[in-house]
């Protein structure tokens, strides 16, 4: 279900010590990526409470699960990316391969889920990332540290305006 965005101090909070993963990953993807974010809450005792979806060009990219003190960020390798990743294996560490070795080849591709309590593994999460797209933003705002700060599930439109107005 669909709901109000959650403030960025709210998540900070609820993330803890995860909070600057959080910021170092969710900072990247809107520096280099147009995106859409969604956010997406459902029941408190689901499994999947707090999500964020976001997708580039129409298509998924990453989502984010926030946890008491960590997050989830699942990606979703297709067959060409499965191909990408078996020529560049030796650039990504050992949970990355070791979570993708042991992934189930489905219909839509292996699907990918790390949990991040802090910030060894972003590094071959935006590397995962790039095999799936490049980076297509045109217009690279100037912060990149204020991109993760603002409210999770905005706009892209609404990011730019953000940090364009926290330039001026």
């Amino acid at each position: 279900m669909e709901r109000p965005t959650k403030p960025y101090e709210e998540v900070k909070a609820m993330l803890d010590t995860a909070s600057s993963a959080w910021e170092k990953l969710l900072g990247y993807i809107r520096y280099h990526y147009t995106i859409d974010e969604r956010w997406a809450e459902g029941k408190p005792t689901h499994k999947h409470y707090n999500n964020l979806f976001i997708r580039c060009s129409g298509k998924p990219l990453i989502c984010l699960s926030l946890r008491n003190g960590y997050f989830l960020a699942r990606v979703t390798l297709g067959k060409v990316e499965q191909g990408k990743f078996d020529e560049q294996r030796d650039m990504f560490g050992e949970i990355v391969r070791k979570q993708y070795d042991e992934a189930e080849a489905l219909h839509d591709g292996k699907w990918l889920g790390f949990e991040v309590r802090d910030e060894s593994v972003i590094d071959d999460i935006i590397n995962l990332l790039h095999l799936k797209r490049k980076g297509n933003r045109k217009d690279l705002p100037e912060n990149l540290e204020m991109c993760a700060c603002l409210d999770i599930g905005l706009s892209q439109e609404d990011i730019t305006n953000s940090l364009i107005n926290e330039r001026n």
